[in-house]
């Protein structure tokens, strides 16, 4: 008997590791949003595809490390994520770069719409990571973070603190051999 329990407090302690670390992960992504939505760590940024996009490179689901580099490193031909907003919401959008205007420090795409650098461009994709964006995107909601991290980290706080009452009120139970 003894022997069970041990095991048994070997795996709640493994899954109480496992949780605790995913809800402290899921915070630092959380706590780096950027202005525009987005999980930004400096120029690294993650992207995950919504929906369709203008590029035959990323499908729906797909995440995207996209990172900046120095506006004199944009080429002609390079393909670039941006910020667009429409209404007031931030989106993103995929485009290759038909022009490059170091004087307003912007870019063109091949369409013809413009972005300014700073403010709108978010740089070029180092990593895919095919239906991992899909995940995130839950994950990062706020009802997904909520039931996800949230609830089940108040529902154990409460078995902890019901296993501590009982504890006190009644004494340590112990089963004899």
């Amino acid at each position: 008997m003894k022997v069970l329990k041990v095991i048994k407090n070997i795996i709640i302690g493994i899954l109480f590791i496992a949780f605790f670390s995913f809800a402290i992960a899921m915070t630092v992504l959380m706590l780096n949003v950027n202005s525009m939505g987005l999980t930004q760590f400096g120029d690294r940024t993650l992207v995950y595809i919504r929906g369709s996009v203008a590029s035959e490179n990323y499908n729906s689901g797909d995440l995207v490390i996209v990172e900046k580099p120095p506006f004199r490193d944009l080429e002609i031909g390079d393909e670039v994520f941006t910020y667009r907003i429409t209404r007031g919401v931030p989106s993103v959008e995929v485009g290759i770069v038909g022009d490059v205007h170091p004087e307003d420090t912007a870019i063109s795409f091949e369409n013809g719409a413009t972005f300014g650098y700073a403010e709108f461009v978010i740089g070029r994709a180092a990593d895919t990571y095919p239906n991992i964006g899909g995940y995130l995107a839950v994950i990062q909601s706020q009802w997904g973070f909520l039931f996800i991290v949230l609830v089940p980290a108040f529902l154990i706080f409460i078995y902890q603190l019901y296993a501590l009452i009982v504890e006190i009120k009644y004494g340590k139970y112990e089963t004899r051999d």
